[in-house]
Parts: structure tokens; C-alpha cells; sequence
């Protein structure tokens, strides 16, 4: 339990009383009522709305509830004062030894320290990256695979069970692109010059693997047959190969998934039929017409379509949505909500990890979640925007058309699975990115990856450097040596807990990367005092007991950055190199 969360219970301890008293009705609802750090930390170490939030409820005013709360407040141990602030807060400052017990107790809990149980075991379905099965992964898909995964590790963490998924687009026409594809190389690894490749076909080099492993296999048995005879055989085989060089992808960023959904399957198993006749007889499909586009001019032709649509905008979606066509194929909607309600089926919740590209379709989606789940489901969809990529401050130019374009592969084998996953996480994921070969690898404040793991690694050099010296890191270490700026330290090594609990509720796995950014510079803050006072250092020559006690705060604020990192797939340095 994070300090933050014992304080609160025992808030809730003080307003049992106040209930108990007869000074507060009992069915107040206590929802809203928050122990957090003030905004200002001069104002004290914890910040208590319970009188804001409780007042109106119970008849009274703000201040007069506070004055009524803060005194059996200060009255617990470990509270130095419980003042009254402006409207009704009520700030509140601890004893030193309360920090001075939170650190024993980082140290004590390890790797454990922070983890949470308030997702109850709920499950938790996190469907991220799921890219076209038609070559190997860019930097765009990247960015959402690294967020994806950062989100499932974070909610592990705060006690959900989590379904890593990937849903494999195998059913569109753009994989008979890819047979065909597979077939011009499969003709060029049999010896024909197949020239430049024609429009419209992928003319990634990535192929050729596949093409040679085709004609390995059937020898020309393909080569001049009709297309009806080998479209089948070659897309299945050339799905394969690129969901393996997918998975390959993804190994070097330390991801896997725990399951690769198949659209193809997902049709042939009557989950579209099934959705449909779901929401059909839930009253919520019609068979009617599109309106008019509003970005339609008056001169523009529109003629109406009769369709299968679904009550999208009784769902919170702008239109109703058509779920099939007039020729009676299913629309992408149809097969995104059988998919989705095959995800619902085994989930309380569901997480999409989204290009920008699909922002427009997340709506439709929810409201058909909503509908299809009766509201026991809800979906959080994260739109994730692109990354431009730069080299000493020149953008790289690509083109995916052309075949030429940085793959996730070049760019780990550059810079290294660390660098990347970290620098992805440095951005709110509404954000543009900006990943700069050069910056990345900088050994400087401004490069967020070099800062982060420089403190670890100046954590581990006294490690080491206290071993040479003969310190016995095994005796207790006297705490009280730590003074207030020291003390500040564990402040903020103690907000861990409610920073990964936050984080993992609002599926922003960005704060971890920028709580860590802040835990990093105060502590090389704190270790640059040494610079010009040797009594500052975190080892004082002479004074082997003030140093045990240092040594003890900077292991504590090694591990919330080990721990930090664990959630964002990145490995802690030891040194750098």
C-alpha cells in the first residue's frame, strides 16, 4: 500500500468517527475524496479535499467540516500539523521519520514496491499494432506496439489480467495483392526477369525470401497456371511468412503477444452473422439509406443506397453506421464489431492501441461495443499519431509505395530495444514524435533516455564503489543522518505507487517515462551538491555512518527507476558505455 492510500484510509477512519459523532450523515457518499501531494510543496507533504467534496452533501460548509476533520487528523501518528486552507483543503505535514519509514519500506519491498490490486483481477484485452500482414513493421507501427505493451505490463502491475492481442487483417484484398506479389517473386527466384514491379503490387525487397521459399517448394508448378490455382496457396503461405517476420520484429523489441486474432477465421466462424443477428434482435439494425454527405456541394451527385445500418447514434456515434453493404458483403464496420464482440466475450474491458489513420471510426465502434455488450464492456481506444524520423536534425525521407522506408528492425539494431521503447514513451500519444537518430544517443540532459539511466548507473557506481570500500551494506543504516533536501528524495520516490496506479487507469503509460525524467533530476541535483562540498557527496570520506544512510536513499531511488523501467520494457544500466 503507497503511503498516499494508507493516509487515505485513514482519512476514511477519521470520517467513521465523524459519522460515529452524529457530525456527519452516514450515507454521504464518500466517492471523489483523494489524499494526493499538493500542488505546492511548501503547502505540506499531502493534500486532504475530503471537506470540498463532502460539504454540500452534509448540509454544511467546506471550513466547518475541515475544522471538524483536521484536528483528529493531526491527532494520528506521524502528523506533524493538519492546517486549513483557503476554501476548505486541508494540508498535511508528516513527521520526518514517516519519510524515513517509507524508504525502509522501498528497500524492504523491492521489486514488489508500488504494485497495486485495484483492477481486482478484472480482464483487461489490449489489442495493439495489429498492422497489415504485408511486410515488415516502420516506425509508425512502433510507437503503438511499444505503448501497447508498456499499458499491458502497467496493468499487470495495478492487479488486471491482461490478454495481449493481435488482430491479423488476412480477409481484405490487400493480402491477394500480396499472393500476387509473392508470385512475381516466386517467377524472379525460378529465373525469369520479372523487370521493375508493376503498380500496384508490394515491391518490397522483403519478398524475395518468400518467393525463393515458393519455388523451393512447388518448383514451376505455378509459374504459367492460371491464377484461381495458386491465389489461395500463395497468400496463406505468404501470410505466414510475413506474420513470422512480424513476430521477428517484435522479439527485438522484447514484445509478444499472447494471441493473433484472424479476421479470415473470424468470418468463416459466422461472428459477422452472429453480431448481426445480436444486434437485430436487440431492435438496433434497419435496413434504410445514408443521408446526404454534408461535405457534398448541392451540384454534386448522390444517390441513395439501400443498406443494412445499425443504431450508431444511439451510442454517442454522429450517424448511424452501415454494417452491410447493398450487394450483401459486410462493411469494414460490420467485421470490426464481430470482432470486437469476440473480444468482449473473454473481457471486462478492451483497450485499442490505434494509428491516427482510424481515428475517425472510434465512435462507430464503442457505440457498437455498447450495444452488442449491453454496457458490461466498455472500450478505450488511444489514438497514436506518427513518428518522424531524423538524422543530425535532417527529416528521412520515405515511401512505403516505392519499398523505400526505415524499418523497426533497422532502427533497434541502430540505436538499441532501449533507446527505442524509451524515446516512444517520451510523448503524450496525441502527440507528434520526433525520434532523431543522433539525439537519441546524445549523453545529455535534453535526451531523456541518456538522463533516466545515467542516475541508474550512478546508483550502481556507489554500489560498487562501497564494496571497494569495505562498507557493510548488511548493518542497519541510522536514517536519521538524512536531512529535508535528502528527505525531499523520498517524496518523490514514494509518489511511484500513485503514479503507476494513475497511469494505469487512464492507459497513459507515458507518465512512467515522464515521473521517472523528474525522479532523475532531483537526484542528480541532490548528487551534483558534491561537486563543490565533499560533505554533500553520497560517500563522505570519514563519515561511515552518514554514508550508509546516503547509500541507503540512493538504492532507494535505484530501484523506483529500475522498477519504472521494468514497466517500460527497458533495462536499467549499471553503467554507460
Amino acid at each position: 500500500m503507497s503511503l498516499y492510500a494508507q493516509y487515505a484510509g485513514l482519512l476514511d477512519g477519521v470520517l467513521d468517527e465523524l459519522v460515529a459523532d452524529g457530525a456527519l450523515p452516514a450515507d454521504v457518499a464518500r466517492k471523489g475524496v483523494a489524499v494526493e501531494p499538493p500542488r505546492d510543496p511548501t503547502h505540506g507533504d499531502l493534500a486532504a479535499n475530503a471537506a470540498m467534496v463532502l460539504a454540500k452533501p452534509a448540509g454544511t460548509n467546506p471550513r466547518a467540516l475541515a475544522a471538524l476533520i483536521a484536528p483528529k487528523l493531526e491527532a494520528l501518528p506521524g502528523v506533524r500539523s493538519a492546517e486549513i486552507a483557503g476554501p476548505g483543503f486541508i494540508n498535511i505535514r508528516l513527521e520526518p521519520d514517516a519519510w524515513r519509514d517509507q524508504l525502509k519500506t522501498i528497500l524492504a519491498e523491492g521489486d514488489a514496491y508500488g504494485a497495486s490490486t485495484v483492477g481486482a483481477g478484472e480482464r483487461v484485452n489490449v489489442e495493439y499494432v495489429s498492422a497489415n500482414p504485408t511486410g515488415p513493421l516502420h516506425m509508425g507501427h512502433c510507437r503503438g506496439a511499444v505503448v501497447g505493451d508498456s499499458l499491458a505490463r502497467l496493468l499487470e502491475a495495478a492487479g488486471f489480467r491482461v490478454t495481449k492481442e493481435y488482430y491479423v487483417n488476412d480477409a481484405g484484398s490487400q493480402v491477394d495483392t500480396l499472393a500476387r506479389s509473392a508470385h512475381l517473386r516466386y517467377r524472379e527466384a525460378l529465373g525469369e526477369d520479372i523487370g521493375e514491379i508493376p503498380e500496384g503490387l508490394y515491391p518490397g525487397d522483403y519478398l524475395v525470401p518468400v518467393g525463393q521459399a515458393l519455388a523451393a517448394e512447388f518448383g514451376d508448378r505455378y509459374v504459367a497456371a492460371d491464377e484461381g490455382e495458386w491465389l489461395a496457396l500463395f497468400r496463406a503461405r505468404a501470410i505466414d511468412a510475413m506474420l513470422d517476420l512480424i513476430r521477428a520484429d517484435l522479439a527485438l523489441l522484447g514484445i509478444h503477444h499472447d494471441k493473433f486474432a484472424s479476421e479470415a477465421a473470424l468470418q468463416a466462424a459466422g461472428a459477422v452473422e452472429r453480431a448481426m443477428d445480436t444486434l437485430r434482435g436487440r431492435g438496433l439494425v434497419y435496413e434504410g439509406e445514408l443521408e446526404r454527405p454534408k461535405s457534398l456541394d448541392d451540384h454534386d451527385e448522390w444517390e441513395p443506397v439501400a443498406l443494412t445500418l445499425f443504431r450508431a447514434s444511439q451510442f454517442g456515434d454522429d450517424q448511424d453506421r452501415p454494417m452491410k453493404k447493398s450487394d450483401g458483403s459486410w462493411t469494414y464496420f460490420g467485421n470490426d464489431a464481430a470482432y470486437h464482440l469476440q473480444k468482449a466475450d473473454a473481457a471486462d474491458h478492451l483497450v485499442n492501441i490505434w494509428g491516427a489513420d482510424h481515428a475517425g471510426t472510434v465512435k462507430r465502434v464503442q457505440a457498437a461495443v455498447t450495444a452488442l455488450t449491453e454496457g458490461r464492456v466498455d472500450l478505450d481506444v488511444k489514438i497514436v499519431q506518427m513518428v518522424r524520423l531524423f538524422r543530425a536534425g535532417e527529416p528521412i525521407k520515405m515511401s512505403k509505395r516505392a519499398g523505400n522506408f526505415v524499418t523497426l528492425a533497422d532502427v533497434v539494431r541502430e540505436v538499441g530495444k532501449d533507446v527505442v521503447r524509451f524515446m516512444m514513451l517520451t510523448k503524450r500519444t496525441d502527440s507528434m514524435l520526433d525520434f532523431d537518430f543522433a539525439k537519441v544517443v546524445e549523453a545529455s540532459k535534453d535526451n531523456p533516455v541518456f538522463y533516466v539511466q545515467y542516475a541508474h548507473a550512478r546508483v550502481s557506481s556507489l554500489g560498487r564503489k562501497a564494496a571497494e570500500a569495505g562498507i557493510d551494506m548488511a548493518a542497519a543504516a541510522d536514517l536519521s543522518l538524512l536531512d529535508d533536501e535528502e528527505l525531499g528524495l523520498v517524496r518523490q520516490c514514494a509518489q511511484f505507487p500513485r503514479v503507476l496506479e494513475a497511469a494505469a487507469l487512464a492507459h497513459e503509460p507515458h507518465r512512467i517515462a515522464f515521473y521517472l525524467y523528474d525522479l532523475a533530476s532531483h537526484f542528480h541535483a541532490l548528487w551534483n551538491r558534491g561537486n563543490d562540498d565533499p560533505a554533500r557527496r553520497f560517500l563522505v570520506e570519514g563519515d561511515p555512518h552518514l554514508t550508509r544512510a546516503r547509500l541507503d536513499l540512493a538504492r532507494g531511488v535505484g530501484q523506483i527507476i529500475r522498477s519504472g523501467l521494468a514497466l517500460m520494457g527497458v533495462e536499467a544500466a549499471e553503467e554507460m558505455r
